[in-house]
């Protein structure tokens, strides 16, 4: 699969990482962009910068090139996840507010009927953020918020990580076994 993978500011950035790991283990393609807030939160929250990051993907896109690849709908891309994705960027992408290259390429992923998944990564939430998800949802968009489950008896934060990471996949299609299913 050719997958595009978008990081925004909110915090939780250590997920995007993992599903890029993830993603390039399996042998897919991965093509990433990254918004301004989102740099700057991948450097505070895990040490990551632009060289690193472009050493883990096959394509980096800058933000700004409305004009790359993932901007068209004649760019042939299987699925596209925003982890974590702020409350601005989901605003945006609701709105088809297509003011730079991630939200544009949502806007594109919906217009051409592919999947979306979005990650978002905030709390509390009110009822613009909830209506947004909405409004998303109701779109055939799907959301995962970074809501961890406890039923797998996660010992370290790696595990509460590809518990997500997981169900992020799950939505994907793809089966990697990265945390313990419920059994009943």
């Amino acid at each position: 699969m050719k997958i595009v993978v978008g990081i925004t500011g909110a915090s939780g950035s250590i997920y995007a990482l993992r599903l890029i790991d993830v993603l390039k283990a399996a042998g897919h393609e991965v093509h990433a962009v990254v918004t301004d807030s989102g740099w700057q939160v991948l450097d505070y929250e895990c040490g990551v910068k632009r060289e690193a990051l472009a050493a883990k993907v096959d394509v980096l896109y800058d933000n700004d090139n409305v004009g790359a690849a993932i901007a068209s709908g004649s760019f042939r891309v299987d699925a596209m996840a925003v982890l974590p994705c702020s409350m601005k960027t989901v605003a945006s992408i609701a709105h088809s507010l297509s003011d730079n290259l991630l939200t544009r390429a949502a806007d594109v992923m919906l217009k051409e009927g592919r999947r979306l998944i979005l990650v978002p990564r905030e709390t509390p939430m009110h009822a613009i953020h909830l209506e947004n998800l909405l409004k998303l949802a109701q779109l055939g968009v799907k959301i995962v918020p970074a809501a961890p489950g406890f039923y797998h008896r996660p010992r370290t934060i790696d595990d509460l990580v590809n518990m997500l990471v997981g169900k992020v996949c799950d939505q994907l299609g793809l089966d990697l076994d990265l945390f313990a299913r419920w059994e009943g």
